[in-house]
C-alpha cells in the first residue's frame, strides 16, 4: 500500500462587480475589439471595496469544504497562494483560518504570482505525504486590481480579481494506484524579473507599487517554459498526452492557451478556458477554471487533470491529478 493524496472538494468566488471591456475603454484609450483580439478577454471581476483577499478566499474555502463534506474542524493545513495579501504580514492564510472558525493545524502563504496555486497544491502534497497533516485547503485568492496602474492600457485589461480552492485529503491505495495527485514540476528563474513585476514592496520602496509587464516577452518565454515543465511532468510520470482528459491552465490570454495547446498537441477540446469571463486572475485562475468546469459537468470523478502556469519571478511549473 502506499500513500496518496486526493481532490475531494472544490470550490470558488468571484466579486459581483463586473468589469467589461467597454468599461475600460471609457477609462484609456482602448476598445472591445482591441482587447478580444489580443487576449480572448472580455470581461473580469473586481473586488467591491473594503471586500479583502482573505474575504474572496474564505468564501471558495467555505464552498469547498461543503463540496467535500467536511468542515473547518477537519482541516489540520492551508497553503494559501497570493500575490495580493490583506497585510505584508500575517499571512493571509491565517485569516482565513480565523475567518472558517479553524483553531488547529498550520496555515501560511505562499508567493509565485500566477504560478502560485501550482506551487502550493505541490507544497500541501508534500507535507501531507511527509509532515503529518492529514486534510489541507489550497487556496488561490486574488485582488489584482488593486495594484494595477489604471491609466496603463497594456496591463489594466488583462487581470481581474477572484479565488478558488480545493480540499485535499490523504488516503491509501495499492502500489498500482494511479489516483490522486500523481506529480508536479516546479522551476523558477530569477534572471528575467524585469519583465514582469510590481514596482513596489515594503522593502525597496515601502510603497505596494503597481504591475509592470512586457507582455510580447513574457508570452514568447510563457509558451516555451510551460510546454517544458508539461512534458517533464509527463515524462515523470509516465503518462502521454493523449491520456489527459482535460488540460486546465492558468488563465492568462487566450493566445497562450492555444499556444501552449499547440506546442503540445493537446486537442482544443480538452482546453478549459475561462479568460474570456474572469480575465487573468493569477493564482486564483487554476482553481477558478476547475471549478467551473465541474460546475457545468465537463470534468467529472475520475477524470485525469493537467494543470499549468507561468508568473513573475519567473516562476512556473505544472501538476497531474486524477480527480
Amino acid at each position: 500500500m502506499k500513500t496518496i493524496v486526493r481532490v475531494t472538494g472544490v470550490g470558488s468566488y468571484l466579486p459581483s462587480t463586473v468589469l467589461t471591456n467597454d468599461d475600460i475603454s471609457r477609462m484609456v484609450d482602448t476598445n472591445d475589439e482591441w482587447i478580444r483580439a489580443r487576449t480572448g478577454i472580455g470581461s473580469r471581476h473586481i473586488a467591491a471595496e473594503g471586500e479583502l483577499t482573505s474575504d474572496l478566499g474564505t468564501v471558495a474555502a467555505q464552498r469547498a469544504l461543503s463540496h467535500a463534506g467536511l468542515t473547518a474542524n477537519d482541516i489540520d493545513l492551508i497553503v494559501l497562494a497570493t500575490a495580493t495579501p490583506d497585510l505584508t504580514f500575517p499571512a493571509t492564510a491565517t485569516i482565513v483560518q480565523q475567518k472558517i472558525g479553524m483553531k488547529q493545524g498550520a496555515a501560511f502563504d505562499v508567493g509565485a504570482v500566477c504560478s502560485g496555486f501550482v506551487f502550493a497544491l505541490a507544497t500541501a502534497d508534500g507535507l501531507m505525504r511527509n509532515s503529518g497533516f492529514n486534510r489541507a485547503l489550497v487556496i488561490g485568492a486574488e485582488t489584482f486590481s488593486r495594484i494595477l496602474d489604471w491609466s496603463d492600457r497594456t496591463t489594466c485589461v488583462l487581470f481581474g480579481d477572484g479565488a478558488g480552492a480545493v480540499v485535499l485529503e490523504k488516503d491509501t491505495a495499492d502500489d498500482s494506484s494511479q489516483d490522486g495527485l500523481l506529480g508536479h514540476h516546479l522551476r523558477t528563474d530569477g534572471a528575467h524579473k524585469e519583465l514582469l513585476y510590481v514596482d513596489g514592496g515594503p522593502s525597496a520602496t515601502q510603497t505596494v507599487g503597481h504591475l509592470r509587464m512586457v507582455g510580447n516577452q513574457v508570452f514568447k518565454h510563457a509558451v516555451v517554459n510551460i510546454a517544458g515543465a508539461v512534458d517533464s511532468l509527463l515524462k515523470q510520470t509516465g503518462v502521454s498526452h493523449e491520456a489527459i482528459d482535460w488540460f486546465v491552465p492558468h488563465q492568462a490570454n487566450q493566445r497562450i492557451l492555444d499556444g501552449v495547446a499547440k506546442r503540445l498537441s493537446i486537442d482544443s477540446s480538452k482546453i478549459v478556458s475561462t479568460v474570456g469571463k474572469h480575465g487573468n486572475t493569477s493564482a486564483a485562475s487554476v482553481p477558478l477554471a476547475l471549478s467551473a468546469a465541474l460546475d457545468d459537468g465537463r470534468i467529472k470523478k475520475g477524470d485525469l487533470i493537467l494543470t499549468e502556469a507561468m508568473g513573475g519571478g519567473f516562476a512556473w511549473g505544472a501538476n497531474l491529478f486524477r480527480l
